[in-house]
């Protein structure tokens, strides 16, 4: 007996096989009867039919056709067929055309109609039970390839924010917090730059190292605030004095750094005095009150043909600072890479 109560459809021109049957199969599954193929196919039109056992030899519309129409239009109801005719080719035509589930040959007993039915029943629910977790397991896929597309956005924007962050971080990292220049690490990465570019296309390059006059006078004058605002000050006029391709950076303190990029012992002359002249003619004010300010700048200069490292450079320029440090300040010194003997240009 049945476990599952489904619809039943019973197809049959005899009247009494439809009572007979309704009778048998009432208690454990929902009976509806039909006397030709058009009638059940009425039933078909109205509501859904989970198992159609249908008669195979009746006017005009025989069992086959039936069930094959009923392949056709409602292709999950179960098909079942009962015919008195044991012949093969009514066999093949059945699982051919109607494509049926069992059939049944009459006369039939009580037993193996219930035993067919009931395992008709089950495959129905089987199947129904199939697709239902398929349309969930679907259902699932689809959410959880949504939190999978969500999670990978979510991803994607974090690692943007991060790399936004991190970008952020290292330019902190190499950039001076009180003039906004390059700090002393960028302005060494710079130089190198320039020198492994120097490398592949020679040309000249100066390097200068310039240092604000008493610095320390200042600060004790007008306190922090206003040694900070001259330095400030300062950052400005020196990116004004140089060209596009020039470098400026603060490397410590008062003493800031210039990078010339094709800039040889004549050039470097010429920006040198510039600089110290603006400076000089610049007006630099803190609450209300001038302060003069004057620099003496070294510097070291590699014409195109002269082999030049980084620390050779730095060290030289520092040395060419000291020497006008030395000298009354106020004044540019040069040291080219060829002789190393420092020289300061006429003003």
């Amino acid at each position: 007996m049945s476990t599952f109560r489904c619809s039943v459809l019973v197809v049959d021109d005899e009247p009494y096989i439809l009572a007979t049957l309704s009778t048998l199969l009432a208690a454990d599954y929902e009976i509806l009867t039909a006397e030709n193929g058009e009638a059940a196919q009425a039933i078909f039109a109205q509501r859904s039919v989970d198992v159609i056992l249908s008669d195979q030899k009746m006017p005009r519309m025989s069992g086959i056709q039936l069930l094959e129409w009923v392949r056709q239009h409602s292709p999950r109801t179960v098909r079942l067929l009962m015919t008195g005719f044991a012949e093969i080719e009514d066999a093949v035509e059945a699982i051919n055309r109607g494509q049926v589930f069992r059939y049944l040959f009459k006369p039939w007993k009580s037993e193996q109609l219930q035993e067919m039915l009931s395992s008709a029943a089950r495959s129905f629910f089987l199947e129904r039970r199939n697709e239902e977790l398929l349309v969930q397991l679907r259902s699932m896929n689809e959410v959880l390839e949504q939190r999978v597309t969500e999670r990978t956005q979510e991803l994607q924007q974090a690692l943007g924010e991060l790399e936004q962050k991190n970008k952020m971080l290292e330019k902190l990292a190499l950039t001076d917090p009180l003039t906004g220049l390059p700090n002393r690490r960028a302005m060494d990465r710079l130089a190198e730059r320039e020198l492994r570019r120097r490398d592949r296309y020679p040309s000249a390059l100066s390097l200068a190292i310039v240092d604000v006059d008493h610095f320390k006078s200042i600060n004790d004058r007008f306190l922090l605030p206003g040694g900070d605002k001259v330095l400030v000050d300062l950052a400005r006029v020196l990116q004004s004095c140089g060209r596009n391709v020039d470098l400026v950076g603060r490397i410590g303190g008062e003493e800031f750094m210039v990078i010339a990029p094709e800039t040889g012992m004549e050039g470097a002359v010429v920006l040198g005095e510039r600089i110290r002249s603006t400076v000089e003619k610049s007006t630099f004010e803190y609450q209300e009150q001038t302060i003069p300010v004057h620099v003496s700048i070294g510097f070291s200069v590699a014409e195109s043909n002269e082999a030049a490292d980084y620390d050779t450079m730095k060290h030289q320029a520092a040395r060419a600072l000291s020497d006008a440090k030395k000298t009354g300040r106020n004044r540019c010194v040069f040291s080219s890479i060829a002789d190393k003997q420092p020289f300061e240009a006429a003003g």
